[in-house]
């Protein structure tokens, strides 16, 4: 069997997980069978959510992610009310002032035969999430090989889903911490940005606010920068999609990383230069509604 974990989180409540048909379980339970499809081939998606007072941030447009990435590679969801239920027990009795990193994940089930997999968890966010936003943070570039518009050209491969298939996202990840930086963003062979392993990159540039377009690259379309966007207009802000070269950044009035649990984490340096503090950032952050 395998043992469940929620990964570390920030002091508080003790994490919790819950399965579908079986309701909350002690986080220390056997949760997998060792030929879960998610375990053997990284067979499943998932999504986290920032829980703030108690409630699932944007709850609808993940779920809807979701359930287009589970028509895209051909796995059959729960009804979504089932799905709420379970994110609903597991947040039960949630200390309100607590945020929370909500995460819902669905695999294929057993190797052998049977329905999909199904849990839910929650933990508290992560102290290093919370200081990312505070702080901001240091970013390196990552050549990821391919063309910006590779992935879309593909019938056969889904784009933008947030797989349980994380083995280059964990790669670029130790290749950042050896690197010594808070984080990475994958560059196409063709010189374009296109994402982070678990972040959309966001500038600002003559009063814009841009991010790169995933309908044409493939990267996964974050719910939290198309939040972002479609309120750009409340700072005074124009939005837009873009194609977006290192140079370009590094011009940029401002560049963040954004993500469902970190929010929006100024990057304050991009490949070893120091960038100045965009004045922006607090009230970008103060729209998102992520504390600080």
């Amino acid at each position: 069997m395998v043992m469940s974990s929620v990964g570390k989180a920030a002091a508080g409540p003790a994490a919790r997980i819950a399965l579908l048909g079986r309701g909350l379980v002690p986080a220390s339970d056997p949760l997998l069978r060792g030929d879960d499809l998610g375990v053997l081939h990284g067979d499943g998606l998932f999504e986290t959510m920032h829980l703030r007072q108690g409630q699932p941030w944007l709850r609808d447009e993940h779920l809807a992610r979701l359930v287009a990435a589970a028509a895209a590679v051909e796995l059959a969801l729960p009804p979504t009310a089932a799905l709420i239920d379970l994110l609903d027990e597991v947040r039960q009795g949630w200390p309100a002032q607590v945020e929370g990193a909500l995460r819902l994940v669905c695999t294929r089930g057993p190797q052998t035969s049977g329905p999909p997999t199904v849990y839910a968890t929650l933990a508290g966010v992560p102290a290093a999430s919370r200081a990312a936003r505070r702080d901001g943070i240091s970013v390196s570039t990552l050549p990821l090989g391919v063309p910006a518009d590779a992935r879309t050209g593909l019938s056969w491969l889904p784009a933008g889903i947030k797989s349980t298939s994380y083995a280059v996202s964990s790669a670029a990840r130790r290749w950042a911490d050896r690197a010594g930086v808070d984080d990475v963003l994958w560059i196409s062979s063709d010189g374009y940005a296109l994402e982070g392993p678990s972040a959309n990159v966001v500038w600002l540039t003559d009063g814009t606010l841009c991010t790169v377009p995933a309908a044409t690259t493939g990267i996964l379309a974050g719910t939290t920068v198309a939040w972002l966007l479609a309120h750009a207009a409340e700072l005074g802000l124009g939005a837009a999609e873009r194609m977006v070269t290192t140079a370009e950044l590094h011009a940029a009035d401002g560049v963040w990383f954004t993500s469902s649990v970190r929010g929006a984490a100024e990057v304050h340096t991009l490949d070893g230069v120091r960038r100045a503090d965009c004045p922006r950032t607090p009230a970008l952050q103060s729209l998102l509604g992520f504390p600080v």
